[in-house]
């Protein structure tokens, strides 16, 4: 994993509508929504609505609800995962859904 791989995040964020982490809660852009993700101290991402067909994505939708129902402690979706995994899967999916 390392920094490289998280380099390519910031760059997907600058460059295309990937995934990438966000503090505020009124900055989803149309055609997003936001998770939060982490074990123990959760970070806030932008996905795209597109993502959420994506069966790696129903994955974590599957993995969320088993964790937490429908009563997700931060008030949003939260994916009870390591960040890295998260990151991993959203680069694998925006892989897949590019042209």
């Amino acid at each position: 994993m390392g920094t490289h791989r998280f380099s390519k995040i910031i760059y997907a964020k600058k460059g295309s509508p990937a995934y990438l982490s966000s503090p505020a809660v009124t900055d989803v852009p149309k055609g997003c929504f936001s998770v939060y993700v982490g074990e123990s101290k959760r970070k806030r991402y932008i996905v795209p609505l597109s993502y959420l067909k994506h069966p790696s994505f129903q994955t974590l939708l599957n993995l969320s609800e088993e964790e937490f129902g429908y009563a997700h402690p931060m008030g949003g979706l939260t994916f009870p995962c390591k960040e890295e995994t998260f990151i991993e899967v959203m680069h694998n999916i925006h892989l897949t859904l590019s042209p």
